[in-house]
C-alpha cells in the first residue's frame, strides 16, 4: 500500500431533536434547559453533520421566536407547529410521525441517525432504521427514557450536566417558563 492515498471514512450524521420531550425532561429532572450548542458539539464530534432538525410545538400565546432564532444560528433546521386544543380541553402536539417520516426519508443519505428523545414510541422506528443499515443513536435523560428505546438503539448516550443551563426561574416554587 506504499504510496497509495488512504481515505478516511467519516460518518454522515443526521440529528433529530424532539424539543418538547427534552424541554420537559430537563425542567422536571434538573430544573434546567439544554445547551443546544454543547449538545450539537458532543453529538457531532468528528463526524460530518448532514442535517440537524429540531421539532418544536408552540403554544399559541407564547412567543418562542428567540429560541427558534438561537437554534437556527447554531445550525439546526426548525420544524414547528402549534399545539392543538381539543374540544374536550386536552391538547395534542407532538412530532413523532414527522420525525419518523423525516428519518426514513433521510436514512439512505446517512450512516448514523441520532434521535434526541426518550420516547419509547420510537422503538419500531429505531428497529426499522437499523434493519436498513443505519446506526441509530439515542441521546436523552436516562431517568425519562424508555428502557426499550435504550435496548433497541445501536448506542445510548445520557445527557450530562455539562450540557445544561441551570434556570433560576425553574428552581423557585414551580415557576412557569
Amino acid at each position: 500500500m506504499a504510496g497509495e492515498a488512504v481515505t478516511m471514512f467519516r460518518q454522515r450524521l443526521g440529528i433529530f431533536v424532539d424539543v418538547q420531550n427534552m424541554f420537559y425532561s430537563a425542567k422536571a429532572l434538573h430544573q434546567s434547559k439544554i445547551d443546544y450548542s454543547k449538545l450539537l458539539q458532543e453529538i457531532v464530534a468528528d463526524r460530518d453533520l448532514i442535517r440537524a432538525v429540531a421539532y418544536a410545538v408552540h403554544k399559541p400565546d407564547v412567543d418562542q421566536s428567540g429560541f427558534s432564532d438561537a437554534l437556527k444560528r447554531l445550525g439546526y433546521e426548525i420544524k414547528s407547529k402549534e399545539l392543538r386544543l381539543r374540544p374536550d380541553g386536552t391538547a395534542k402536539g407532538d412530532w413523532d410521525m414527522g420525525i419518523a417520516i423525516d428519518t426514513i426519508a433521510m436514512a439512505p443519505k446517512l450512516d448514523t441517525i441520532v434521535l434526541v428523545s426518550g420516547d419509547g414510541d420510537f422503538v419500531p422506528l429505531v428497529e426499522m432504521l437499523k434493519a436498513h443499515g443505519c446506526r441509530v443513536e439515542v441521546v436523552s435523560f436516562r431517568k425519562s427514557t424508555a428502557v426499550e428505546l435504550v435496548e433497541a438503539c445501536t448506542q445510548y448516550t445520557a445527557i450530562e450536566e455539562s450540557m445544561l443551563f441551570k434556570e433560576k426561574k425553574f428552581v423557585k416554587n414551580g415557576a412557569h417558563n
